[in-house]
């Protein structure tokens, strides 16, 4: 059986198509596309069949399961029309069947319209299924391009307290901070440098991925969202962006001025993390720390390193790849069980 799992984000939708035989995992594939669904949603359907030809034939797939962030996106004036519109699109795309990942489980077309909130926000849920395969006692924490989720998992289920992104961000189980496309001056209000605080400009000048480019924790086929200014992705593109947020430019500041800059960013983005990482230990009493996402090594193990936590990655036994898109799998094996 092959299941296409797609995770629907706000700015990423990713996918894995992964070859099942029963339980057993055959075969994993992935990729992603760049499609702020702010703007461009009427290209969903598009984008979900390009993603699945680059890796096979579309009449190949057994059967779909969808999870979805995109319904935040300020396209929609509520979050129930945009899991409607998610949904909608998805239906009108795939002739298989198709189910949606939800906070009870795996639902379908005509669940969801009874519920659609359901539905919202839930990609999480699926990601925890991967990380019960290395402990049935653990928080997993997953920083993707735009959010953090950290999930307590408790004998081999999730036990977040928070259901919603709304409640999730009361309790330290869902951090808006990310390694692309957040704002640095969302977590910035000053910055220390040669011995003195600069207060930032609050524009949207530079955002993480200018940061983590400039220090070389990414590179420019990392960089998949769009820059603030609409310019390149280059070091020396990502350093005026970076300057800006002092009111300062190039001929003002050197490059070991920007790095600095950078490394300050750098160390609070991870304290910030590790604000609600200690949020969910201290409630749940974990201390083993299971990462994931573009942010895993970047972020999420130095914010568990910082709170004395012991730490293992998704990556021992997935691949770096594979753990960007760690919903999506998360999302295949959960309609592999519902079909």
């Amino acid at each position: 059986m092959k299941i296409a799992g797609f995770d629907i984000g706000g700015a990423n939708t990713d996918l894995a198509v992964i070859d099942f035989k029963g339980d057993e995992i055959k075969n994993i594939e992935v990729n992603f596309a760049y499609l702020p669904m702010w703007s461009n949603n009427n290209d969903l359907s598009q984008v979900l069949i390009n993603l699945i030809e680059k890796i096979c034939p579309i009449s190949e797939i057994d059967a779909v399961g969808i999870s979805m962030t995109a319904e935040l996106v300020d396209a929609y004036d509520t979050k129930k029309d945009g899991v409607l519109d998610v949904v909608m699109k998805c239906e009108e795309t795939f002739n298989c069947p198709i189910a949606y990942v939800c906070i009870d489980g795996m639902l379908s077309k005509e669940e969801i319209e009874k519920a659609p909130l359901k539905a919202a926000a839930a990609n999480w849920i699926a990601t925890a299924q991967i990380a019960t395969l290395i402990s049935d006692n653990c928080i997993f924490i997953d920083t993707g391009s735009t959010t953090t989720d950290i999930i307590p998992i408790k004998n081999g289920h999730e036990c977040a307290i928070g259901k919603s992104d709304f409640e999730r961000s009361a309790t330290g189980e869902l951090v808006y901070t990310g390694t692309l496309r957040t704002n640095l001056t969302s977590f910035l209000d000053k910055v220390e440098l040669n011995g003195k605080e600069f207060r930032v400009s609050s524009e949207l000048f530079a955002q993480t991925a200018d940061i983590y480019t400039v220090l070389g924790l990414i590179d420019e086929d990392d960089y998949v969202c769009d820059t603030f200014d609409g310019e390149g992705k280059s070091k020396l593109d990502c350093a005026k962006r970076i300057a800006r947020i002092l009111c300062a430019d190039l001929e003002m500041l050197n490059e070991s001025d920007i790095i600095k800059i950078a490394k300050f960013a750098h160390k609070k983005q991870v304290q910030q993390i590790a604000d609600g990482l200690k949020q969910v230990c201290d409630a749940q009493n974990l201390d083993l720390i299971i990462t994931t996402g573009l942010g895993k090594d970047i972020l999420d193990k130095k914010a568990a390193e910082s709170l004395g936590l012991k730490v293992k990655s998704m990556g021992d036994i997935l691949t770096d790849e594979e753990c960007v898109v760690a919903p999506a799998i998360g999302t295949a094996v959960m309609m592999n069980k519902y079909v």
